[in-house]
């Protein structure tokens, strides 16, 4: 997805729980983006965020912090049916 997307999509979630109080703003964010982003959106988005974060509202990286990053798909793990 496109990055700029991306920090939108994940800000428009944020903006909707700003006002929320805090700890329950953070873990709205967190549940959504787990709940309803593709493992793939939500690799995509713990990279940028530690990558440099650029744009992200200040209740994302929060939320991540939360959160435990997505494991890769199954199928692509080394080692899976004797891969190397």
């Amino acid at each position: 997805m496109d990055e700029g997307k991306m920090v939108h999509l994940v800000n428009q979630i944020a903006l909707f729980f700003q006002s929320y109080p805090h700890d329950e703003a953070v873990a709205g964010v967190a549940d959504h983006v787990k709940r309803f982003w593709p493992v793939r959106m939500r690799q995509q988005l713990f990279q940028y965020s530690a990558e440099d974060g650029a744009g992200l509202h200040p209740l994302v990286p929060e939320a991540l912090l939360t959160l435990n990053p997505p494991a890769e798909s199954p199928t692509h793990v080394k080692g899976l049916f004797g891969e190397a």
